[in-house]
């Protein structure tokens, strides 16, 4: 009969992301692990497998905790009302965040998953979620005029998780309030129908 786990699992992954997160998936040594967790070697292994093991599992922790709680709690606003609620959280989290470290799933993106074909794919079916949820608030926003329809609501979609991960790279290096604003009014004004006033 196995033993019961003698640590909070749930404190245990969340050290687990601010360690992988700051110092990167490369730069975390097993030390550096142990010394975030408290836990041993040996209880890391046993409990999460090897350091590669351990990172998706912390991926996984993070997507949850972070992004799909976000979906989640954006889903039941009004439509264009949802799409400004997620960007301004993340303008949010970009802007407080001293050590700059953007996000752990972009960063996932640009540091393991051209590497590693099981990471790719996690990776792509996060995005994938937030494009769907991009899609159903514009499709919806579409239905009751709030957005414009003059666009396709897919590639409005794909704007919007371009713009997204243009500013969680962008808030790593220029994390200044007038930049990523400006990005995402741009990207609010396309919604708007600003383009076409434009045009």
């Amino acid at each position: 009969m196995a033993r019961p786990r003698e640590f909070d699992e749930g404190a245990v992954l969340d050290a687990a992301v601010h360690c992988f997160w700051s110092r990167g998936y490369e730069a975390t040594s097993v030390r550096d692990l142990i010394e975030s967790t408290g836990l041993t070697g040996a209880s890391i292994y046993n409990a999460f497998g090897d350091k590669r093991a351990f990172y998706r599992k912390a991926l996984a922790h993070y997507v949850q905790e972070s992004i799909a709680d976000r979906i989640r709690r954006c889903e039941g606003m009004e439509p264009r009302a949802a799409i400004g609620a997620f960007f301004a959280e993340i303008l949010k989290r970009s802007l407080s965040d001293p050590d700059h470290k953007g996000c752990m799933l972009v960063n996932a993106a640009l540091e393991v998953a051209p590497h590693d074909t099981e990471f790719n794919d996690e990776v792509a079916g996060v995005l994938a979620l937030i494009e769907a949820f991009f899609l159903g608030r514009v499709a919806a926003g579409q239905a009751d005029g709030t957005i414009t329809a003059t666009l396709a609501a897919e590639d409005l979609a794909r704007h919007l998780l371009g713009v997204l991960m243009g500013v969680r790279v962008l808030a790593r290096v220029r994390p200044e309030r007038a930049m990523l604003e400006g990005v995402i009014s741009g990207a609010f004004a396309l919604l708007d129908g600003g383009a076409d006033r434009a045009a």
